[in-house]
């Protein structure tokens, strides 16, 4: 893909929330809007500590970012350094954004939206506890518009039980009549702890149907490649120049920062390791640590070189660049030794995969078994590196 990918991110978690879907198990809480004014603070005293270099993406996600003052979300972009033409995304919820937040946005250095859409049909919204409606997403798309915004997502959710095909086409529809840029597509996950995920443990709700969410990805993946909009990763399709710089940097192994209670960060080290590193998960513990001085870090582990492989092919086989076949040095990559080869075969006779020179690259419906795939293949690495440990000196 043409798009470049973006060397340093910052990621600022806003964990405050009005009030919580049904499926949501992201660190958000309806209860803290007590604490937004010190978070807020401290956010910004953290990204001063840390001296950042220059960054190329931000992202504000949550929770809901457009939940806190515009003023005070301008507060921590500010003191975020950003290199020339950097990627700044705001996540908004319909209800909770207007014309005036968009314009102050806009005038800040935000330059891509991202909208929780869900459905453009009322009643899969109430199923999904969302509190918007259609006409409310309708209504920000024009304010963001006319504020000057050209480069806008909408993250949908396909495969709600009581969600028709019908339904679903009515979303894609509704959803591309605004024109947007870019378009996310998730199938709803029942996650334990939930409402959602308690409700169908009881049985008072039915889980969501493989079958019926697999018909509805691919009704997905034509509309909006009709559209225009083209695939780069599994969940996400994009007009040609507006993929996400930021997710990328994720799906690419790059360094981000993360800022705020809960955030995760990634930083490269020598010789192919890198860390990965968490902060506290409440906005309480986050602004205590803030306040006493500290980093707010609660835990870390450090990736070797064949965690990181793995990774690279976790990651590389969600997008439409997919994985390199050959790498530079064959001592730090297992990737062309026999398991690997064999399985890769397989795969691609099977369907799943499609392998070009030196790339491979999921098919569609090896898009609808990506984790068979990457199981598959990540045992095939195991393999691969086993026999390179048991090989005789000199023949590795």
């Amino acid at each position: 893909m043409s798009v470049s990918i973006a060397r340093f991110g910052v990621y600022v978690h806003v964990p405050f929330c009005a009030s919580r879907c049904d499926y949501c198990d992201f660190a958000t809480w309806t209860d803290r809007g007590h604490l937004i004014g010190g978070y807020v603070d401290a956010c910004v005293r953290d990204v001063e500590r840390r001296a950042l270099a220059p960054a190329t993406s931000v992202f504000f996600g949550g929770g809901t970012p457009s939940l806190v003052e515009a003023a005070q979300l301008v507060r921590i972009l500010d003191a975020i350094p950003r290199a020339p033409g950097a990627e700044v995304t705001v996540e908004c919820n319909p209800d909770s954004v207007d014309r005036a937040k968009l314009d102050a946005y806009a005038a800040a250095g935000v330059n891509r939206l991202s909208l929780g859409v869900q459905s453009m049909r009322t009643h899969v919204l109430a199923l999904l506890g969302r509190t918007h409606d259609p006409a409310n997403v309708t209504r920000t798309v024009e304010w963001a518009r006319a504020s000057g915004f050209t480069n806008i997502n909408l993250d949908l959710i396909y495969g709600t039980p009581g969600e028709s095909v019908d339904d679903w086409k009515a979303t894609l529809d509704g959803a591309l009549a605004l024109g947007p840029s870019h378009v996310s597509a998730y199938a709803l996950t029942v996650e334990p702890g939930t409402p959602l995920g308690r409700a169908v443990a009881a049985g008072d709700r039915v889980a969501p149907d493989d079958d019926d969410q697999a018909v509805k990805y691919e009704l997905a993946d034509d509309r909006l490649h009709a559209a225009g909009l083209q695939w780069y990763e599994i969940s996400n399709w994009a007009r040609p120049g507006h993929e996400c710089r930021h997710n990328l940097l994720y799906w690419s192994q790059g360094e981000y920062v993360g800022i705020g209670c809960a955030a995760h960060g990634h930083t490269l080290e020598a010789e192919g390791w890198a860390c990965r590193w968490w902060n506290v998960r409440t906005p309480d513990r986050y602004l205590t640590a803030i306040a006493a001085g500290n980093l707010p870090e609660v835990g870390h582990e450090r990736l070797d070189p064949g965690t990181r492989e793995g990774e690279r092919l976790t990651l590389g086989l969600r997008t439409r660049d997919g994985i390199k076949l050959e790498r530079a040095s064959a001592e730090r990559s297992p990737v062309g030794l026999p398991p690997v080869d064999a399985c890769i075969d397989e795969l691609a006779g099977a369907g799943l995969l499609e392998v070009r020179g030196e790339g491979a690259t999921l098919t569609r419906r090896g898009r609808l078994l990506a984790n068979e795939v990457t199981a598959r293949l990540l045992a095939s690495l195991d393999a691969s590196l086993g026999d390179r440990a048991g090989a005789p000196a000199g023949t590795r």
